[in-house]
């Protein structure tokens, strides 16, 4: 079975910044590259953390509300006015990234990278080496080319490499269904140590949302020989054994 890599989908040129990048020039890259947000590195390029147009509008509304409360008279507005401008200007990439940074290795699955993503509410992952540098970016639409494929594609994929390739089953042992990215494994296997294996390994298949099962054995070779529950269990679709 192959299973797409981190790797393979990442984009390996990555627009990065410096601890030390004024805010007005960060800004100025997200522009031009259209980009939401960017990874900020050290000297050797590992990663300190991730800069985003978030963490930019953030900051800036925080001045301008200071400067926005109550009743103030010209003067004292137009001197608030200039110490948000101060402030501003100030302000650089290290002082608005957010940290720690989560990154990823090329070797991990996508669909563990696009769980990392879900769980932090993030759009895009720094991909680090081994010693944690910096050698690429996976993106929210990086990730999903990987889950658009047809729910065939799909079928296809785990009748030939996960019943028939890995579990060596004889054709029509089980009947794999697939509707939205969610596969449904029906009919009968010959061990039930067949059947947790049958749906791990559907559930690394590239595209897959969810597994269900219903399938059930010949021989249950998990529990001593002589007490065998499901021997004589017989499925509407399968012919008797």
């Amino acid at each position: 079975m192959k299973t797409s890599k981190v790797g393979e989908v990442m984009t390996p040129e990555v627009v990065r910044t410096c601890r030390e990048t004024p805010s007005g020039d960060v800004a100025g890259l997200l522009a031009r590259h259209r980009i939401s947000g960017l990874p900020v590195v050290d000297a050797d390029d590992k990663v300190l953390g991730v800069v985003s147009e978030t963490d930019l509008l953030g900051r800036r509304a925080a001045p301008a509300r200071r400067a926005g409360g109550g009743r103030l008279r010209l003067p004292a507005l137009r001197r608030q006015a200039r110490v948000a401008a101060a402030e501003a200007r100030a302000m650089t990439a290290g002082r608005l990234m957010s940290t720690p940074a989560i990154t990823v290795h090329p070797e991990q699955p996508v669909a563990d990278a696009a769980r990392v993503m879900e769980r932090h509410h993030i759009k895009r992952l720094p991909v680090v080496d081994e010693e944690d540098r910096l050698i690429g970016i996976a993106t929210r639409r990086d990730l999903l080319r990987v889950f658009l494929r047809t729910d065939e594609e799909i079928r296809r994929e785990i009748v030939e490499e996960v019943l028939a390739g890995a579990l060596r089953l004889p054709p029509h042992s089980a009947v794999v269904s697939v509707r939205n990215g969610t596969a449904t494994l029906a009919g009968r296997v010959e061990r039930r140590s067949d059947i947790p294996v049958a749906v791990r390994l559907s559930w690394r298949v590239d595209g897959v949302v969810g597994v269900m099962s219903s399938l059930t054995f010949r021989v249950d070779d998990t529990r001593p020989p002589g007490k065998d529950p499901a021997r004589g269990i017989t499925h509407p679709s399968l012919p008797e054994w």
